[in-house]
């Protein structure tokens, strides 16, 4: 299985790219998109290939943040937003903000997610760890429930060094903390 995952940090701009004729050549069987910026009615008609099954979650705002998930394999099941799969908890206010999508297939699920990066202040700082502290237990529900689960995206953290081009300039910026 082949499995694609791309921040396209705008669907409209990396279509006008050649994102789209360079997909074509990778014969993908599944792939994960974030930061759309766009809604439904403003996707180009490239955004819809041949022979995929497609599932979007758009942010509320135009022009902000949304995931996208594409199969060749037609999911059993699509849950778009974290409500969706937890209505026990108040998500949203990340799924106004389209970031979580995740197809189930018989034997295994696919998220793309894109997860906030907490850059903008201390408050978005505290919504983002509380995003993921939430998230992390419904993923590990999931895994107690028996879901083999496979989980693509942007989740806007570096794990090392490596993962940075300017990690001693971030060693105090949301994505590089140490928690």
């Amino acid at each position: 299985m082949k499995i694609i995952t791309a921040n396209l940090n705008g669907i409209r701009a990396a279509t006008k790219k050649g994102f789209w004729d360079w997909f074509a050549e990778q014969d993908a069987d599944v792939l994960c998109l974030q930061e759309l910026k766009a809604h439904e009615h403003q996707l180009p008609p490239e955004c819809m290939p041949e022979n995929y099954h497609s599932c979007f979650h758009f942010a509320e705002k135009p022009g902000y943040s949304g995931v996208a998930l594409y199969s060749r394999e037609k999911p059993v099941a699509v849950h778009i937003g974290l409500g969706d799969l937890d209505p026990d908890k108040d998500w949203s206010d990340m799924d106004a903000q389209g970031r979580f999508i995740m197809a189930d297939f018989a034997d295994y699920s696919v998220i793309s997610l894109y997860l906030p990066s907490g850059s903008s202040s201390t408050e978005r700082q505290a919504a983002k760890m509380t995003f993921l502290e939430r998230f992390l237990s419904l993923m590990q529900r999931l895994r107690d429930e028996g879901r083999r689960l496979i989980v693509c995206g942007d989740l806007n953290i570096a794990h090392q060094a490596i993962d940075l081009r300017n990690w001693r300039g971030n060693q105090k910026n949301s994505g590089f903390l140490p928690e």
